[in-house]
């Protein structure tokens, strides 16, 4: 399944259930109905527009972003009296989104050696110790989605937090299902003794609804509850939404929650067969290009049982990492529909109901989980801190790769990792023929790049840098090891790098 965006900017569900609209139907057809977003510099300004723009009201305002949404009788003219306004930075139109079910969103035919929620033990979360899965009810996990079932068991027991960004109410009934999926895998409890358990211990829960009833929502939405989850106390924000463009709305949402130290983690998407597109939100968290070093946040792609890419997930140099999201255990909301949530017996559970889903949208839940494990491990990690922890503890060992960014989440390693102190160095590469991009990211004042060539003594290429990327041409038919050693303000090294390794085979004649 594809979506598809035309000039107009929104947000659609990548997981379970998509908010596509053709890119050939016209902007009309894709557009909210006589409303537009609007940036502007100040209160003023913003007065002075809107008495240019007769019949044009503000219906919301999100303030610290120094964004309002408007709704007008005519959109095209209005438009463009705002435009040429003084100090309207951007006029731009949220884009609408039809509901549709994910064909990956069936009852799995696989039943994993009797083991129900089996991603739990896959990311070894069985081996995180009690005491830190307590100790993260002092994190604060916000689901942005399409609301949640409330009455859920495991949701439930968390006695959530609620917020509608369209009503201004705490009324996030979920009748779309998507939400109420993702939020039980992010923070279900882990102590109700009944359905299921979330990765993120005892975190609490913020669930933010935004959009309609029926799940359609845009950018201006995203950024609504991104800035009501900030504001709220949410160290964690869960997107599991995307689409192939962004807009000026959903940068200013996503640098407001970074500028106020929160990890923002998002889905790369399932349109691996649709053409691989990069999306956003997720890749504003992990730009493309950066082969999974630093970035603001994590992108999240999808693996399968047996630890590769699901060959829907999405793939490339914005993937940060992976999580199971093939055939993975969830709760489903009561309102959902059984043709897009099967229901699946759970033995044991006296209460609640219960399905398999596959998509990118059901990974990211659970690295936002571990996320709040990892923090309450250290309480005083950054939120790049932490990304840069559980993309070092991933199952690849410190390599990268545009299929599973830095492996798959191995969260008994990122808590133990934690514990220990503050993250290392994270290195990856890649080459065009001779000419190998270096990249590098973690915890230190200053760099110390070397290379070996052949398993001969290593050489040092780069001394006591504060560069975090060298390019170096090497040659065919030997094999290169790059290591980098992160040195602190003494000039003591207190971190190296996992060897990278390349080679070029010799140049046919």
């Amino acid at each position: 399944m594809s979506l598809r965006w035309g000039a107009a900017v929104g947000l659609a569900f990548i997981g379970g259930v998509a908010f596509a609209a053709s890119a050939d139907r016209g902007v009309a057809a894709r557009t909210a109905s006589g409303q537009l977003s609007v940036g502007y510099t100040s209160a003023g300004a913003l007065a002075s527009a809107l008495r240019a723009a007769p019949g044009t009201v503000v219906v919301r305002s999100l303030g610290a972003l120094h964004v309002v949404e408007v709704r007008t009788r005519d959109v095209g003219p209005a438009a463009a009296a705002l435009r040429h306004a003084p100090g309207i930075r951007f006029v731009q139109r949220p884009a609408s989104r039809v509901s549709a079910s994910d064909p990956g969103l069936t009852l799995a035919s696989f039943t994993p050696r009797a083991v129900w929620e089996w991603q739990y033990r896959a990311i070894h979360e069985d081996s995180v110790p009690d005491a830190v899965l307590r100790a993260a009810a002092s994190v604060r996990i916000a689901v942005i989605d399409t609301g949640a079932d409330l009455t859920a068991p495991d949701l439930a027991a968390k006695n959530p937090l609620a917020y509608n960004t369209r009503t201004g109410t705490s009324d996030v009934r979920d009748s779309n299902g998507h939400g109420t999926f993702v939020a039980s895998i992010a923070a279900g409890s882990v102590t109700n003794n009944d359905g299921i358990a979330g990765s993120g211990g005892d975190a609490q829960l913020l669930v933010v609804k935004a959009g309609s009833a029926s799940g359609a929502f845009t950018d201006v939405d995203e950024a609504a509850g991104i800035m009501y989850a900030v504001d709220h106390g949410s160290r964690i924000i869960n997107l599991s939404v995307g689409g192939p463009t962004t807009s000026t709305t959903e940068r200013r949402a996503i640098a407001y929650a970074v500028q106020h130290g929160v990890l923002v983690v998002a889905a790369v998407g399932n349109e691996y067969a649709q053409g691989n597109p990069v999306e956003y939100p997720a890749a504003l968290l992990q730009p493309d290009g950066s082969n999974g070093i630093g970035g603001a946040g994590l992108a999240v792609t999808a693996s399968t049982a047996s630890g590769v890419r699901a060959s829907f997930a999405n793939s490339g140099s914005w993937v940060s990492l992976a999580a199971p999201g093939e055939s993975v255990f969830g709760a489903v909301s009561e309102l959902a529909s059984q043709a897009s949530y099967p229901r699946s017996v759970l033995p044991g559970s006296v209460a609640g109901l219960y399905g398999y889903a596959s998509g990118t949208s059901f990974a990211a839940p659970q690295v936002s989980g571990a996320a709040a494990l990892v923090w309450a491990a250290h309480p005083s990690l950054t939120a790049q801190q932490v990304a840069q922890i559980l993309k070092e503890s991933a199952s690849s060992g410190g390599h990268w790769t545009p299929e599973l960014g830095f492996g798959v989440i191995d969260v008994g390693a990122a808590v133990a990792r934690a514990q220990a102190g503050t993250p290392g160095v994270l290195l990856s590469g890649s080459h065009k023929a001779t000419r190998v991009h270096l990249s590098w990211s973690g915890d230190a004042v200053r760099y110390t790049l070397s290379f070996s060539v052949d398993g001969n003594p290593a050489r040092t290429m780069l001394a006591s840098t504060q560069q975090t990327s060298a390019s170096i041409t090497i040659a065919r038919g030997h094999t290169y090891a790059f290591t980098v050693a992160g040195i602190d303000s003494s000039g003591a090294t207190v971190t190296t790098s996992a060897p990278l390794t390349m080679a070029l085979a010799t140049a046919r004649r």
